[in-house]
């Protein structure tokens, strides 16, 4: 799957994982509603060009698994800082 790094020179290959690096970063710094988006952008990052269309649950499987993820944040990230801003990205 990955052959494709094998034919890559030293400077193509710091450039690759930079720009990888770049995207996971990018990822990791979400923060707020961006943690619950569908995020197409970093998996664009591999070579392999697929358009994965995820199972959507339906609303009362969807909202229990909002509710449990929030819960895990509490759980995982008990110091983290809380907001009470609301969504309003009309481009999301």
């Amino acid at each position: 799957m990955d052959d494709d790094l094998d034919a890559l020179t030293r400077e193509q290959l710091i450039a690759e994982v930079k720009k990888l690096r770049a995207g996971i970063r990018d990822h990791r710094d979400s923060t707020g509603h961006e943690l619950c988006w569908h995020h197409p952008k970093l998996w664009g990052l591999l070579p392999e060009r697929s358009d994965p269309q995820p199972s959507v649950p339906a609303w009362p499987q969807f909202l229990r698994g909002c509710i449990r993820y929030r819960q895990s944040l509490d759980e995982q990230l008990a110091a983290a800082p809380r907001t009470t801003d609301e969504f309003d990205d009309p481009e999301r």
